[in-house]
């Protein structure tokens, strides 16, 4: 149950007006506490100690307060009563939502034939969070890759192929699409290695660069030979990123599909542009006015054609908007990218907004901050570039097996890879996602504080426990120690937790329950004895059960977040 807001219904409908229900830090002065004595001194003219002092005996009649009393000038702190702790301390379910929104999440923005880079991490992580949050909630999500699969840097891919491979068909005037194409293929590792060659000779070679946007051009106006060409590194780019997101335990993708899907609907969206007079000549181009009179910060125009008559980058995102609506027609659309990308989302919900294609009231941009290292900057590998996905991931690896060695544990390469996954995921969800963080490999695989590899040994050790268990978990009501009043009432702590998450978009509230959520299970764990001889029976049973209902929470609160637990650390 979500005790919170149980507690709060009943006092607001006990007192007939609505106060704020606080949860303290230190719950050793009362469960909760609320100012409902100073809501109701301005309304009723007095002073709000007095008439705490006629709320409490209405407070003190709910029947799950053990106690009430008055604090300060006026709060009242209130103690809930330990049977209606033991009957209602639950571990959490899926919500059962009787009006559930289709939601649209972009997110991931994957580019094809470029390997993924420490950028993608946050996109990736939070939200798949989000994702996995919201389907908890009851909501059902559509989530898209849009990729990078369609522009200029294909262009640029193809081109460098040519350059090296001159002679492959996909370059000839008689290019014949019905021949054995097999032998004409590369490695993922290779592939990557062909848009930066590119794009470093492009600086330099006009006449390169000229090629590229002729090879653009071609591509997109269906060159048999390059689509050809096109059709045969996009599979093995995927496989590619799905390797990825395998590896840190993120959800499949519900839709791979990007600007050259998008690209299918630009004409239709054209023509919604044209019959509402939206699309302006200038030099050349044709943009989409959006700032309006209101604006004091600047808000240029979006360019949907360019000057050389090109489908934008904008305009296969407007694109997207129409696509979307038309066949999920979602209740809201949310995109996950780099904060540094506001402006574009801004002039892109106005054009939709313009053109009649989603309301922006339901359409949202969650922007996301820059991953630093130890000097503030963004983080690079040792070698001075941008970090790969891939070479963070090993980063991350690395340090576990270090550790572990220093600490003489023996574990196998599966888990010592699962707890470097937890550690780099952890450490990204437990920072608010609109902030910057520095990333040191040392702190975030530590095995204690506030780290993934604490939030997994804590859930090892739970389960170690009731695997060990030789009788069953059962509830026996009795007097509850602080440790396991706090244990129980942080379990049910959790829907309000997963309700704040999901309306705020804020996936450090999870990561961060989760931490306290263990330190308080630790804390039960070395105060309550569970299995020892000693133990009475009824004892045992009632701790097992807190146990059980504890490593269940942990468990859903680390699913959401995409951690595996192992089985030993």
């Amino acid at each position: 149950m979500n005790l919170y807001k149980y507690v709060s219904d009943a006092i607001n409908e006990k007192l007939g007006f609505n106060a704020n229900l606080e949860t303290p830090r230190n719950r050793d002065f009362g469960d909760f506490s609320t100012n409902a004595a100073l809501v109701g001194a301005k309304i009723a003219h007095k002073n709000p100690r007095e008439l705490a002092g006629e709320i409490l005996p209405k407070i003190q009649e709910l029947d799950f307060v053990a106690s009430a009393d008055i604090a300060g000038p006026g709060f009242i702190n209130i103690k809930i009563k330990d049977d209606f702790i033991l009957k209602n301390a639950t571990a959490p379910h899926p919500y059962k939502n009787d009006k559930p929104l289709v939601i649209d999440m972009d997110y991931g923005a994957y580019n094809v034939a470029k390997s993924l880079h420490i950028g993608h991490l946050r996109t990736s992580i939070v939200g798949d969070t989000l994702n996995r949050i919201f389907r908890f909630m009851g909501h059902k999500t559509i989530s898209y890759n849009h990729m990078g699969d369609w522009g200029r840097s294909m262009g640029m891919v193809i081109a460098w192929i040519k350059r090296i491979h001159p002679d492959w068909p996909f370059f000839q005037d008689n290019f014949d699409p019905a021949q054995d194409l097999s032998k004409y293929t590369f490695d993922a590792a290779e592939l990557n290695t062909f848009y930066p060659a590119a794009s470093a000779l492009a600086k330099q070679d006009e006449k390169f660069m000229d090629e590229v946007h002729l090879i653009t051009a071609e591509l997109q106006r269906g060159h048999p030979g390059y689509n050809a060409l096109y059709n045969i590194f996009m599979p093995i780019s995927l496989k590619s990123m799905h390797d990825t997101i395998e590896k840190l335990n993120i959800l499949s993708f519900d839709n791979d599909l990007g600007e050259k899907n998008a690209a299918l609907y630009v004409k239709d969206v054209e023509k919604i542009l044209r019959e509402k007079n939206l699309l302006q000549e200038s030099d050349g181009a044709e943009i989409i006015v959006v700032k309006k009179d209101t604006d004091t910060a600047p808000m240029p125009p979006m360019m949907f054609y360019n000057s050389r008559g090109a489908t934008t980058y904008d305009a296969t995102d407007i694109a997207a908007v129409f696509y979307r609506k038309l066949t999920d027609n979602p209740n809201k659309i949310i995109y996950l990218t780099d904060s540094r990308q506001s402006l574009h989302f801004e002039q892109l919900f106005r054009v939709s907004e313009l053109a009649g294609l989603f309301d922006i009231k339901n359409i949202e941009h969650i922007g996301y901050g820059t991953i630093n290292g130890a000097d503030g900057k963004p983080f690079k590998t040792r070698n001075g570039n941008a970090a790969d996905l891939d070479d963070i991931i090993q980063i991350a690896i690395d340090a576990v097996r270090a550790r572990t060695s220093e600490n003489n544990k023996e574990l196998d390469n599966d888990t010592i890879e699962t707890i470097a996954i937890a550690a780099l995921k952890f450490n990204d969800l437990m920072h608010d996602l609109r902030s910057d963080y520095i990333f040191d490999p040392d702190s975030v695989t530590s095995f204690e504080g506030r780290t993934g590899p604490y939030v997994l040994y804590t859930a090892v050790r739970l389960n170690s426990v009731l695997a060990r268990a030789t009788i069953d978990a059962q509830l026996h009501e009795h007097t509850l120690s602080t440790d396991e009043r706090n244990l129980l009432l942080a379990i049910m702590d959790f829907d309000k937790t997963i309700q704040s998450a999901y309306e705020n978009r804020a996936t450090d509230m999870i990561a961060n329950y989760a931490y306290n959520l263990c330190q308080l299970i630790n804390a039960f764990y070395h105060t309550c004895p569970i299995l020892r001889d000693d133990i009475d029976i009824q004892t045992k049973q009632s701790r097992l059960y807190i146990t059980k209902i504890a490593r269940d929470t942990l468990v859903t609160t680390t699913n959401l977040m995409g951690l595996k637990i192992p089985t030993k650390m």
